[in-house]
């Protein structure tokens, strides 16, 4: 990992639309994975490449120039929308994969997430689910839904 203040990172987003990074001589284009806590999701941020290998870590102390964080910025709400449950309706084990049909505050969902994957908890107690497409799914408090949603959601809760 390279920290930004060390190697004056530049960020754009070009013509083919991906985020591009440079450090020194060399660029990368890359994709933005928030980092926790969630609920301080653009504090601290990964910059991946297409290998998934960090290219660089972006941190409240790295300062980025105006154009920068504005690119930046731009791709953390293309890349950062998180989609917040509020009703588990069913959850369906096929083969390889578990349906789940949930309720969340943009609209009911249904998603799909493999067999060995499993609800992670977050620091602040609540839980994130990705999905098979790597969206992702958050529980802020489980036990504010419904019992219904609870007992779909326990089952599958270490």
């Amino acid at each position: 990992m390279v920290r930004i203040s060390d190697a004056g990172l530049r960020l754009e987003r070009r013509r083919d639309g991906q985020l591009w990074a440079t450090r020194g001589e060399e660029e990368r284009a890359v994709r933005v994975r928030r980092l926790f806590p969630w609920s301080e999701g653009a504090r601290h941020v990964s910059l991946r490449d297409t290998d998934n290998d960090e290219f660089a870590l972006v941190g409240p102390d790295e300062p980025l120039d105006a154009a920068s964080t504005a690119a930046l910025e731009e791709a953390l709400v293309a890349a950062g929308f998180v989609l917040e449950v509020t009703a588990v309706t069913e959850i369906d084990e096929e083969i390889e994969i578990r349906v789940w049909k949930v309720e969340t505050r943009q609209g009911p969902r249904v998603f799909q997430t493999h067999l060995d994957d499993w609800p992670r908890e977050t620091p602040g107690g609540g839980l994130l689910i990705r999905d098979v497409a790597g969206d992702l799914y958050f529980v802020p408090r489980p036990s504010a839904l419904d019992a219904r949603s609870r007992e779909w959601l326990w089952a599958f809760v270490d």
